[in-house]
This record gives structure tokens, C-alpha cells and sequence, in this order.
């Protein structure tokens, strides 16, 4: 498993890195809200709305609030949504805190999920293009801030297969250790701290933007924590099949939602 998830990773990561750096941000924005879109669909699924009419319906509904916030871009609305994502997260912090919370198959429950998946998905949509197009830099901003994520996925991995012991969360993620957020937080940082000295940034800024990627991996464990939450409800294993060893759209997405609104918020806070 470990070598396809291998392999599935070589392949995406050139990809979207081409993505980031190639594209100019009116096309970016598109291409990502269809992968977006997708894990909306994955996440539909595990709220427990199994009709396609209505995930197709809810489908649309999404994309015509991409579409606004498109329209709205420059404006006081997007630091707004991202403000809003960012509260967001400390609220799933509490929601995590209760397992049994919305697990009950109820039609409540469904439609308090599938209010969740759209303040999951839409500020990471708008935080991610508002990264993307700001400034010359952004297309590196950005790229940094996946790269975040992924250090901090693989600095847990292995930090976590060598001296976890204490579990995270084993109501909800049996795989997670506090030794793998350790690692996380660490590889985070180091990944950070490259990044902001190759953009320029130093002194205090350096500093706080430390600060800022340490809450960064936070919050991406959280939000591959809600996944894992929202799979353990659903009494599924992965959210989708579209990725050999990885899962589906919203498998590879959980942790990266959770983090966009957070880095950016913290880069705004800044004046990066």
C-alpha cells in the first residue's frame, strides 16, 4: 500500500505543481473548483444523501457560489469567507470533541453535513485563489502552503510509525499519534521557514510566519480528523476510489481544506 500510495503521489504532485505555477489565476480558479466539486460530490456520499438528483442539485449550488465569490473577488467578501473558514475550523475543533454529535442517520444530521461540507469547501476555494492571484508571488505563496501540508503529512507518517504510542484520537482515527502530530508540526515548520527565507520574508515576519504554519498543520489535522469523522459516520473506508492508494478526491483534500484558510488568513494578518 505504501508503495502505490508511492507512486499515486509522484505522479499528482508534478501536476499540480504545473497547475500552481502555469496558470494564470483566471483559469486556476476554474480547474480547481472542479476538483473541489468533486470532493463535494464524495462528501454528499458520506452525509448520507445517496439520491443523485438532489447531490447533483447541491452539486450546482456550489458552483454558483464559486461563481459569486468570483464575481466578488476584490471586494470585503473575501476576507470574509476566509475569516468565516477559519472560525469554522475551531467550531469542527468542539464537534471533534463529541463523537456521537450528527452520527445518528437522521435527516438533521444530513443536512447539518452537507451545511458543513459547503463552509469546508467554499473559503478553501476562495483562500486558495485569493493566494494564487496576489501579487507576482503568489503562484509561490501557494505552492508553499501545499507544501505545508504535505510536509506536515509525511513528517506524521513516519514520526508516527516510529514513536507513536499515545493515541490522538482513537475514536475516531486509530492511526493517528501525538508523536505524528510532533512530527507534522516539525516538518511544517522546517518546510516553512525555507519557503519564507526563499520569498523574501525575514526577521519578525519570518517569525510570525512560523507561528502561522504551526496553526497551519494544526488545523489540517483537524480537518483530516473531521474526514476521518465524517467516514466513521458513513461506516465507509475511503471517500471515493479515485486515486489507487489514496482514496478519493476528498481523502486527498481533508487536510489542504482546513489549512488554505488558515495560511492565508495568517499571511494577510501579516502584510505578506
Amino acid at each position: 500500500m505504501l508503495l502505490q500510495r508511492t507512486l499515486t503521489a509522484l505522479l499528482l504532485a508534478p501536476l499540480v505543481i504545473g497547475l500552481i505555477l502555469l496558470t494564470p489565476n483566471w483559469l486556476f480558479a476554474p480547474i480547481v473548483a472542479i476538483a473541489f466539486l468533486a470532493a463535494m460530490w464524495e462528501w454528499t456520499r458520506l452525509s448520507g444523501l445517496k439520491e443523485t438528483l438532489p447531490r447533483g442539485a447541491l452539486l450546482t449550488f456550489t458552483a454558483a457560489l464559486f461563481v459569486l465569490c468570483w464575481l466578488a473577488r476584490d471586494t470585503v467578501w473575501w476576507p470574509l469567507l476566509i475569516g468565516i473558514g477559519v472560525a469554522w475550523w475551531i467550531v469542527v475543533g468542539q464537534w471533534l470533541r463529541h463523537f456521537a454529535f450528527g452520527a445518528a442517520p437522521t435527516r438533521e444530521n444530513c443536512l447539518l453535513k452537507l451545511g458543513a461540507g459547503l463552509l469546508v469547501i467554499v473559503p478553501a476555494w476562495v483562500a486558495v485563489v485569493a493566494l494564487h492571484g496576489a501579487g507576482e508571488h503568489g503562484q509561490w505563496w501557494t505552492l508553499l502552503a501545499l507544501f505545508v501540508v504535505w510536509a506536515a503529512d509525511i513528517g506524521a507518517y513516519f514520526s508516527g510509525r516510529l514513536f507513536g504510542r499515545r493515541k490522538l484520537a482513537p475514536t475516531i482515527s486509530p492511526g493517528k499519534t501525538w508523536a505524528g502530530v510532533y512530527g507534522a508540526l516539525v516538518a511544517g515548520a522546517l518546510v516553512t521557514y525555507v519557503g519564507g527565507v526563499l520569498l523574501g520574508v525575514s526577521g519578525g515576519k519570518l517569525a510570525g510566519l512560523l507561528v502561522v504554519s504551526l496553526v497551519t498543520v494544526i488545523a489540517s489535522v483537524v480537518g483530516d480528523l473531521l474526514e476521518s469523522l465524517m467516514k466513521r459516520h458513513a461506516a465507509v473506508k475511503d471517500s471515493g476510489n479515485l486515486f489507487p492508494g489514496h482514496g478519493g478526491m476528498l481523502d486527498r483534500l481533508d487536510s489542504v481544506f482546513a489549512a488554505l484558510p488558515v495560511f492565508v488568513a495568517g499571511k494577510m494578518l501579516l502584510g505578506l
